[in-house]
This record gives C-alpha cells, sequence and structure tokens, in this order.
C-alpha cells in the first residue's frame, strides 16, 4: 500500500470519530439523558471534536499538497524522458546512423554488454562491435561513456559548474 493511500485511510478514519463525536455532542445536547444539558465529559467530547476536526483540515489540506507536488514530479519525469528522447533522435539523425547503428547505441547507452546486445538482437558479438565501432566514429567519441556523456552534457544546464575564478593578489 502506498504511503498517499495509508495517509487517505488514516483521514477517513479521523474524518469517521469526529463525526461520531459530532453526532454524540448533538444528540447530548438535544436529547440529553439528564437534568444537566452539558456534562463534564460532553466538554471534554467538544474540546476533542474541535481538535480532530482541525487535524482532518490539516491532515487534508497536506495530503492535497503531497499529491500536487508527487503530480508535478511525476509530469517532470515524463518531460524529462520525452526531451531525452528527442536528444538522442537529433543527434542520431545528426550522426546519420543506420537503424541496427540506432538499435546498438540506445542499447549502449543502457549499459548492455557486447554479449546481451548480440543476444538481444539477435546477431553475432562481432556485428555487435564493429556497429558499435562505427557509432563512436560517427558520434566522434572513444567509447561508451564518451556516448552517454555526449547525451547527459546536452540535458544539464550549463551553470551547473561554474569555472573557478582566478584569485587577485
Amino acid at each position: 500500500m502506498s504511503r498517499i493511500a495509508v495517509l487517505w485511510s488514516l483521514f477517513a478514519l479521523q474524518a469517521i470519530c469526529c463525526a461520531y463525536f459530532l453526532v454524540d455532542i448533538v444528540w447530548d445536547v438535544f436529547w440529553p439523558t439528564s437534568l444537566n444539558r452539558f456534562a463534564d465529559s460532553d466538554l471534554i467530547e467538544g474540546l476533542v471534536t474541535f481538535a480532530l476536526f482541525f487535524g482532518l483540515v490539516f491532515t487534508g489540506n497536506e495530503l492535497r499538497q503531497i499529491q500536487s507536488r508527487q503530480d508535478k514530479l511525476e509530469e517532470q519525469i515524463k518531460v524529462a524522458s520525452g526531451a531525452f528522447t528527442e536528444v538522442l533522435e537529433g543527434r542520431f539523425q545528426t550522426w546519420s546512423l543506420t537503424s541496427a547503428e540506432r538499435e546498438v547505441a540506445i542499447l549502449a547507452i543502457k549499459g548492455f554488454s557486447i554479449a546481451e546486445m548480440a543476444d538481444l538482437r539477435d546477431t553475432k558479438q562481432g556485428t555487435i562491435k564493429a556497429q558499435c565501432a562505427s557509432v563512436y566514429r560517427k558520434a566522434d567519441v572513444a567509447g561508451r561513456l564518451q556516448l552517454l556523456s555526449v547525451f547527459l552534457d546536452d540535458l544539464m544546464a550549463d551553470d551547473l559548474v561554474k569555472p573557478a575564478t582566478p584569485a587577485t593578489d
């Protein structure tokens, strides 16, 4: 069960308790069983109900904010994923990769070994090595890590690492 589901369940439990106490207080005030219209226990129940009600308001607001924040994060992940796909496709077109080279490049970026790529593509390891070499040559990189860094550089903001400023005398 997710954290949000647990919180909503607790919220519902609080709401049921609040409704119970509220009904009990209204019952005691309008249909008292004794001559005293408002007993000490009714005062305590009223305070508990009041506190529970404000707890409900606070919990509901927090849940709404958490859900909103989660929705925004999920949307940002979708955007980033789409942006990465666009960057990949743009680079692949610039490098004029064949469809086989594109597939191998994606598998290499994902971290698959030569043997795993060969199994997935149902080809020989020598073919995969040749296709990787072709991708690296067209991308003007030395290997898999440099290939990945090309895409990371495209996605990351340039101002994350600021150049050192020369010290003044």
